[in-house]
């Protein structure tokens, strides 16, 4: 069977970015189960994994148009330290969750210390990177009903 939308997919990958560090895997666990074609996975993978069947493997190369889009510079913010409080020690590194001008929830991260003043930044950590996946495809089937009212596997 080939992969097609509201296929429910297992597979093994390797994710590296472009000088090749490995940044996930599941080598060693169990493989990934997502329903196909209702954006469970980034679109650009999505999209290689189409027409693809069980044993398959492959490479693709992702843009950051295509996984996690490309760094915004609005989601990078100077604040006061005072604006933490309730926090002793402040570590770049550290993330917390905020609310984007819009109202949502978004987790932010420390990525710079000065003095008083604390940079953020509210992109997504894979924003902006090219994304390199090894993927093989271990088993494909027909979603059931369920799952595809759900959105997601059972």
């Amino acid at each position: 069977m080939k992969i097609a939308n509201h296929s429910v997919v297992e597979m093994h990958y390797t994710l590296k970015d472009a000088e090749g560090t490995v940044i996930d895997s599941s080598s060693g666990g169990e493989p990934l189960k997502y329903l196909q074609g209702v954006g469970n996975i980034i679109p650009g993978l999505e999209r290689e994994m189409l027409d693809k069947s069980t044993g398959d493997k492959f490479t693709a190369v992702i843009p950051p148009e295509e996984a996690y889009g490309p760094q915004n510079p609005e989601l990078i913010q100077t604040l006061p330290r005072s604006a933490f409080g309730g926090v002793e020690e402040l570590k770049v590194g550290m993330a917390f969750r905020a609310q984007s001008t819009d109202g949502q929830p978004i987790e932010v991260e420390i990525i710079d210390i000065d003095g008083d003043n604390v940079t953020i930044n509210g992109n997504h950590p894979l924003a902006g990177v090219e994304l390199h996946f090894d993927v093989e495809v271990v088993s494909v089937r027909e979603a059931t009903p369920e799952e595809i009212d759900h959105g997601h596997v059972h």
